[in-house]
């Protein structure tokens, strides 16, 4: 068991990290569907997933305080427990799915952009929408529909369970002493954590890396076509040209290069050390790196929309003339102070 000392240090650290993770990214979030609400050229299919998007994302920052604390054991009853477990990792599976369907959109659109119109993700965009959501919130209810550790005999009849303690006993990574508290191994069961990870999460990155990896490839092969053109067209100009869309090129493969280390490894490194811990069913060393590694690489994983949302100056021209107008008036009052004075 931990002191009362042990607990409040962990939720600090948490707090410490988590807060302003997660202000940053609702505040992201906001402007860029801010400036695509406001811009009436940016509502169609391909914008409206990543406003989907967006609003995932924005949910995940706000859920964001509370994912790390699903790995401390805490004094909850029975419906508590399976909300604060069961809702956060909701609104993270349907981030990711959203993700997966904003990537698989603009993927198609590159791929084949002549049969882009007669795709089902276009022209059955309420049923492309519900699949980014559904799946998450049905696979997400699995342990309040009976999927989960606890036995009949932990739980009274108002919900609660039958025996508490007035203080947390440690990571819900280590092993359980069946002394009725709710943790994260009583609310998700080893299939219930491997089939998440290894049928949802890792194939949904998988899948990510594998469209981003094709999308680069034709962009190449379309950027030596252009050099062919561009060197038969203007042999003078043409050594200048090539080397700048080789410029732009590389510039972009290095910004894809950089969000897969910045955003995707931290997380993965959180999912395999997790379940490592989970195989082994012993008394985790260190709790704090686990929580770190979870804010870490889950709040690392939620500025990706962010980063496609700059890549686009249209979402973000709204922030940008308020920021304009911010600046115009503050160089105003100060040539009226120096006036003045």
């Amino acid at each position: 068991m931990e002191s009362e000392e042990q607990r409040d240090e962990r939720e600090w650290l948490i707090s410490y990290i988590t807060i302003p993770l997660s202000t940053a990214i609702i505040l992201a979030n906001m402007v860029i569907i801010v400036g695509i609400l406001c811009n009436r050229q940016l509502h169609n299919t391909p914008n409206y997933f990543f406003l989907s998007l967006l609003v995932a994302d924005l949910c995940t920052g706000a859920a964001l305080p509370f994912i790390p604390r699903m790995a401390l054991e805490r004094s909850l009853n029975f419906h508590a427990c399976l909300l604060v477990h069961t809702f956060p990792n909701f609104l993270f599976l349907s981030y990711l799915f959203n993700l997966v369907m904003v990537h698989y959109e603009r993927y198609l659109c590159i791929v084949s952009p002549l049969h882009y119109s007669q795709s089902w993700v276009h022209r059955c965009f309420p049923v492309a929408l519900l699949a980014a959501w559904v799946p998450p919130l049905l696979y997400a209810s699995l342990p309040a529909f009976g999927w989960n550790e606890w036995n009949q005999d932990d739980v009274d009849a108002n919900g609660t369970f039958n025996h508490t303690l007035n203080h947390t006993a440690g990571c819900a990574v280590d092993s359980l002493d069946g002394d009725g508290m709710c943790s994260y191994r009583k609310v998700f069961p080893k299939a219930y954590i491997y089939l998440e990870v290894y049928g949802l999460l890792l194939p949904a990155i998988f899948l990510i890396v594998g469209m981003t990896a094709r999308v680069l490839w034709i962009t190449r092969k379309q950027l030596r076509d252009i050099c062919k053109l561009h060197r038969a067209a203007v042999r003078d100009q043409a050594w200048v040209g090539e080397q700048r869309l080789n410029v732009r090129y590389a510039k972009c493969v290095a910004a894809v290069s950089l969000v897969f280390l910045l955003c995707w490894v931290p997380y993965i490194t959180y999912v395999n050390v997790t379940l490592k811990w989970l195989k082994t069913d012993g008394k985790s060393q260190n709790c704090t790196m686990h929580i770190i590694l979870s804010c870490t690489g889950i709040g690392s994983m939620a500025i990706i929309p962010f980063i496609l949302g700059l890549a686009n100056r249209q979402y973000t021209d709204p922030a940008r003339k308020v920021l304009l107008k911010l600046q115009d008036c503050w160089h105003g009052m100060r040539g009226c102070t120096d006036t003045q004075h």
